[in-house]
C-alpha cells in the first residue's frame, strides 16, 4: 500500500536511489525489470511512497554498478529502520515539516548552524519560543502553541542524549541583543546559551557587529551531516516554509558559506566571554 505522506527521510532514500539509477544510465522501466518488479512500484520506491528490502536494494546497487559500500550500507539502514521516533506523537498535531526536522536531527552525525535572525531552535528557552510563536499572524490557538513549545524543547534532547553529535552554532550579535520578549526572557535565554555551551559536544561562536567583511546576514541555515557526505542535508527557513537542499552543488555552496562565516566569528572561549558581557548589559 503506497504511503500517502512519506517523510522527508523516506523521500530522500527514494531520491538517492533515483540518482544512482540515472548515474548508471538505466531507465526506470529497465530498472524494474532488473529487480523483478514493475514500473509503477519502481516509481513509488523512488518517490518514497513504497519501501524496499535490503536484498532488493543491494541487488539494485549491483545492477547500477555502484561500488560505494558506505553509501549503500547507509541507504540500507534507512530502508530497514524499524520503530517510530518520539516525534510521531505529534503527527496530526504539527506540520509534517516540523516532524521531518526532528527526524533529521535525530539521525545527524554532526550539525552546523548559522543564525543571523533568531537563536537556533536547539538553544531556545521556553520563554523565547513562546514569544516567537506569539508573533505569528493569525495568533495560534493555545493548545497548538503549547504543542509547538513542548515539541521544540524536546528536540533539544538530541544534544544531551548523544554527546558524539557535535553541534556548532554561529550566532550574530544582533540575535543576542534582540529582545523577542522582555528583559527577563532575554537574560534567561543568554544564560541558557552559556549553559549549553558547557556541553563537550556544543561549540558556540559569536559574529560581532564590528567584524570586517561579514556579508552573510541573510544566510541563516542548518547543515546536518549524514552517515556519508552524500547524505548531508542543508535546511533553510523561509517565510513560505523550510527549504531542504541535498544536491551536491547546493551542499558544497552551503559548506563554503559556513566556513566563510566561521572565519568572521570569535573563537569559542572568546564567544563565551562576549555573551557574558551582553548578559551583563541586558
Amino acid at each position: 500500500m503506497p504511503r500517502n505522506q512519506p517523510t522527508a527521510r523516506q523521500r530522500r532514500l527514494g531520491a538517492e536511489l533515483r540518482k544512482m539509477r540515472e548515474a548508471a544510465g538505466v531507465t526506470a522501466r529497465r530498472a524494474a525489470e532488473l529487480i523483478g518488479t514493475n514500473p509503477i512500484q519502481m516509481s513509488q520506491v523512488e518517490a518514497g511512497k513504497a519501501g524496499i528490502s535490503e536484498a532488493r536494494l543491494r541487488h539494485m546497487a549491483s545492477q547500477y554498478a555502484c561500488f560505494d559500500t558506505a553509501l549503500i550500507d547507509a541507504l540500507v539502514a534507512m530502508a530497514t529502520e524499524r520503530g517510530k521516533g518520539w516525534w510521531e506523537e505529534y503527527r496530526g498535531v504539527l506540520a509534517h515539516g516540523a516532524l521531518d526536522l526532528a527526524e533529521l536531527e535525530h539521525h545527524a552525525t554532526y550539525m552546523r548552524t548559522l543564525q543571523a535572525s533568531y537563536v537556533p531552535g536547539l538553544l531556545q528557552t521556553e520563554g523565547y519560543i513562546r514569544a516567537l510563536m506569539a508573533y505569528t499572524i493569525p495568533p495560534l490557538p493555545p493548545e497548538h502553541l503549547d504543542a509547538l513549545v513542548s515539541f521544540r524543547v524536546r528536540r533539544q534532547r538530541v544534544l544531551s542524549q548523544d554527546a558524539t553529535v557535535v553541534f556548532s552554532a554561529m550566532i550574530h550579535e544582533s540575535v543576542l541583543r534582540t529582545r523577542v520578549a522582555d528583559r527577563k526572557v532575554a537574560r534567561e535565554q543568554l544564560a541558557f546559551i552559556l549553559e549549553q555551551s558547557e556541553q563537550p559536544n556544543v561549540a558556540i561562536r559569536v559574529i560581532p557587529f564590528d567584524v570586517d567583511g561579514f556579508g552573510g546576514a541573510g544566510d541563516s541555515m542548518l547543515y546536518v551531516g549524514g552517515p556519508v557526505p552524500k547524505l548531508d542535508t542543508a535546511q533553510i527557513d523561509a517565510m513560505h516554509g523550510s527549504v531542504w537542499v541535498d544536491a551536491e552543488s547546493g551542499l558544497t555552496r552551503y559548506r563554503a558559506l559556513l566556513d566563510k562565516a566561521e572565519g568572521s566569528s570569535l573563537a569559542v572561549e572568546a564567544s563565551r566571554d562576549f555573551i557574558h558581557r551582553i548578559a551583563q548589559d541586558t
